[in-house]
């Protein structure tokens, strides 16, 4: 049979996505290599609860449905060659070695699977008459293929651009423009508008006045800032009244940011989260975190919701950012007192206890991603939390829970990725981030970046020395 092209998968190809087997086959128009090595390892990963364990558990599914049509030996190489008969279809060849060349003495297991899948690579490369290319979301394994002479590529998908909307624009407009602002049509001000400008500051001509609008329907929305600074957790900035603004407002379904640490995002999420539950628009704020601990060492942990331990390890952003609250709202009250020479900070018991009254009045719950299958979410604030570390299929998953009773705003910061089976091309962040691109008529949509460091000057110095470009 001929090919287009062969592909070597790494195993954190099918752990980002058991379905990339058949993207990349492409109708059985390419061959897909597997070295022994990543079965074994897809094999050591089915069982728990967390998304790589499921795609793992979705390859074996995927296997069930095969059938040998080759066996042959190539010197020290044995290679079974599998036909995937489903509904999609693929040509797999298994290639396993009876003596690989590395020297296992003193090598980690984890560097000893990598050189084994690229001797198969390096096999693949000088015995199959088709291109062969090594795919890896893992640099170290892709550089070290390069070092072989290998043609290695990271599965960037066909839009590989640098993401840069501009979410938040600043345009000029006269001064007479601005008596009739409100509920215009947005292309009368920016013939260049796109889906993606949610924002606009509107520069007024020769004066210092700066008028901050969204855009719904295509039409200009005056932003009521006097709303926005009406919560427990003032927003700063005008990346924040903006955010503050999408959160507060019925007219948006879906929520994305992108932020930096310390900008803000959780604090303000959770703040007005707590107005909109207070004003019986929803009945509960549930806050969902993918595992990353769980990723290497953690499988039988889990989580379970409600405030206990597991509750205050694995959601420290929340319970940061619920103590912050109780703290601002209690300095708050005190600070409107007649007598400010007599402010009492709260003790650390006073403020567990404040945060403990927090969940259950508003019916704070937290979720992992691995018991949500199944579920329905109706009726509630939804914050997403290091959607970074998401891949598509588990934001898909978690998306899918939701009703059209609730309101979701997803976070992350794609210069914190921690997760190894993704990187700022493939996750599901910069999936959504990148849908903005096109009108869209199921849901309404905000994004935003918040790009301005609050936390204080450490946070922001780090920011700073610390992040690329090419990160």
């Amino acid at each position: 049979m001929n090919f287009e092209k062969v592909y070597i998968l790494d195993t954190n190809i099918l752990l980002e996505d058991a379905s990339n087997i058949f993207k990349l086959s492409d109708e059985k128009k390419n061959l897909i290599v597997l070295p022994e090595t990543v079965l074994d390892e897809i094999d050591s990963k089915k069982s728990g609860f967390d998304e790589i364990n499921f795609q793992a558990r979705e390859f074996a599914r995927i296997l069930e449905n095969s059938t040998i049509i080759n066996t042959r030996k190539d010197g020290n190489f044995k290679i079974v060659s599998l036909e995937i008969l489903s509904q999609k279809e693929a040509i797999i060849d298994v290639i396993s070695c009876e003596e690989y060349a590395i020297n296992t003495k003193n090598v980690a297991n984890n560097i000893i699977n990598d050189r084994k899948i690229l001797e198969i690579a390096k096999f693949c490369k000088e015995n199959y008459k088709e291109e062969s290319t090594f795919l890896s979301l893992d640099i170290m394994a892709r550089t070290r293929a390069v070092s072989l002479d290998i043609k290695t590529d990271s599965l960037l998908g066909s839009d590989n651009d640098t993401f840069n909307y501009e979410f938040i624009k600043t345009i000029e407009i006269n001064f007479e423009d601005t008596e009739h602002l409100d509920n215009a049509l947005i292309t009368d001000y920016d013939k260049e508008y796109k889906p993606y400008n949610f924002n606009y500051c509107f520069k007024v001509k020769g004066s210092d006045q700066v008028i901050l609008v969204t855009v719904q329907n295509n039409r200009v929305v005056l932003l009521d800032e006097g709303e926005m600074r009406n919560q427990i957790i003032t927003p700063l900035n005008k990346e924040q009244l903006f955010f503050s603004s999408g959160i507060l407002s019925h007219f948006y379904n879906v929520l994305i940011v992108e932020a930096k640490a310390g900008s803000g995002k959780t604090l303000l999420a959770l703040s007005g989260a707590l107005k909109l539950v207070r004003q019986k628009y929803f009945q509960r704020i549930i806050y969902i975190r993918n595992s990353i601990e769980s990723l290497d060492k953690g499988e039988d942990i889990g989580y379970l919701p409600g405030y206990e331990e597991k509750f205050k390890i694995y959601n420290h952003p929340l319970m940061d950012s619920l103590d912050y609250i109780v703290r601002s709202e209690h300095k708050r009250k005190q600070t409107n007192k007649k007598n400010t020479d007599n402010i009492q900070e709260l003790d650390d018991q006073e403020v567990t206890q404040r945060i403990e009254q927090l969940i259950q009045n508003y019916g704070i719950e937290t979720m992992w991603v691995g018991e949500m299958r199944g579920r329905t979410l109706s009726n509630a604030f939804v914050i997403i939390d290091e959607a970074q570390n998401m891949s598509n299929k588990t934001m898909q998953m978690v998306l899918s829970r939701v009703d059209n009773t609730c309101k979701v705003v997803i976070l992350g910061s794609n210069k914190q990725i921690d997760n190894f089976y993704v990187n700022k091309h493939t996750n599901a962040l910069t999936t959504l981030l990148k849908s903005t691109k096109n009108e869209n008529s199921l849901i309404n949509i905000f994004a935003i970046k918040l790009q301005k460091v609050l936390r204080g000057p450490i946070t922001e110095w780090a920011e700073q020395i610390f992040s690329t470009k090419n990160r």
